[in-house]
């Protein structure tokens, strides 16, 4: 099984206009678009241009927006335009949430709830909309970038000049890895850092199989530096699958502690923790702890395991991991039935096991050897097999 992936390459920052520029040059239909923005129900306020254009030879996608009216509106206004608009509920509810988290990042940088400026002008509210339009009619299952490359300098603002970031911009890229290279100016706007945040789950470049690859130029020029947003599309195998495996050498820890460390991890949604006895430094008797987690979990498990172990540094792998596909059935046995879980590979039978539980039960209220059942069982599964 594969899913579509987007890789974003930040090598020139992001903005909004950028990011649906470079979705257009992957397939975004442009008629879809304009249809879509039309449930805006803002006729004659804006209208959208798709140029043609080159950067440092590289022929690139470039959207415009030329808005009427010059409107500032403020955060109540915007969600007032969308929840009026013809929009899918889908739809409305991310563009909600997206500029939710926009003025709550303008909010806390000015401490004022009524300030938007020009995040308020309509072109950010068509670049929102155009991204969240363009990436589910390209149906992307998961988008990954780059290093976000910021610019440096100042950059001229309502409130004068700032430095870059612009304080709104470094508020919503926080958690995100970030560098400086470059010509002076701001690589990255406010509405680019909140469609990272939002859409971009992992900040490296996968290993996949590159289908399509577009351009998407940005409004400024600059000298001998290329101002445009490169997007591929390709395919991935599905990640269910990926699991980390944390692993960590103590020999300085009192060995009761090792179970309510279990529970907190298997708590937390481990899918194993055990030791592995070893001698260490010196001959000291220690014990490798291992946690096999879903990637996704990986910082939680690690929390855990600074707060609650001696240790000052663990390893992390990601092996490679083959599960059967699994089968709840029961089978037949004279001590009635007993509910087994059975792996298939390629569609066969692989491995089959009773459920211990259910066969300690019988054990108890029968009064049979439990080792009796678990010989019976075995026999009656190669009958039925």
């Amino acid at each position: 099984k594969t899913m579509n992936v987007l890789y974003l390459e930040l090598n020139a920052g992001i903005s909004g206009d950028m990011f649906v520029s470079a979705l257009i040059d992957l397939g975004l239909d442009i008629r879809y678009l304009k249809r879509e923005l039309e449930k805006l129900n803002l006729k004659k306020q804006f209208e959208i241009q798709i140029k043609e254009t080159k950067v440092n030879g590289i022929a690139c996608k470039q959207f415009c927006v030329h808005e009427d009216t010059g409107i500032e509106r403020s955060f109540k206004q915007i969600v007032e335009i969308i929840n009026t608009s013809n929009l899918s509920s889908e739809v409305k509810t991310l563009v909600k949430k997206l500029f939710k988290k926009l003025h709550k990042a303008e909010e806390k940088i000015h401490k004022e709830s009524r300030h938007f400026h020009e995040l308020g002008l309509l072109d950010t509210i068509i670049d929102i909309v155009s991204v969240v339009t363009g990436l589910k009619l390209l149906k992307i299952d998961k988008i990954y970038a780059s290093k976000v490359n910021i610019g440096s300098g100042f950059v001229k603002t309502r409130h004068g000049l700032l430095p870059v970031p612009a304080p709104a911009t470094a508020e919503l890229l926080k958690g995100m890895p970030v560098y400086s290279f470059g010509p002076e100016g701001e690589l990255v706007t406010p509405t680019g850092a909140l469609l990272l945040g939002e859409f971009v789950t992992d900040f490296s470049m996968p290993e996949f199989k590159v289908e399509k690859i577009g351009y998407g130029a940005g409004h400024k020029k600059f000298k001998d530096f290329p101002n445009f947003l490169r997007g591929s599309i390709g395919k991935v195998k599905k990640e269910s699958n990926q699991k980390a495996l944390i692993e960590t050498n103590i020999d300085d820890m009192n060995p009761q502690i090792y179970e309510y460390v279990s529970e907190r991890l298997f708590s937390a949604g481990a899918l194993d923790v055990y030791l592995t006895p070893v001698y260490m430094k010196k001959n000291r008797p220690g014990n490798i702890f291992s946690c096999i987690c879903n990637k996704k979990d990986e910082e939680k498990m690690l929390q855990i395991i600074f707060e609650e172990t001696t240790t000052i540094g663990v390893r992390i792998s990601y092996p490679k991991r083959i599960e059967l596909e699994r089968e709840a059935m029961n089978i037949e046995t004279p001590y009635g039935k007993i509910p087994v879980k059975a792996g298939r590979y390629n569609g066969n039978i692989a491995n089959i096991s009773p459920e211990y539980d259910d066969c300690k039960k019988i054990a108890k209220k029968q009064g049979i050897p439990l080792k009796r059942i678990m010989s019976t069982f075995k026999i009656n599964c190669n009958l039925q097999a």
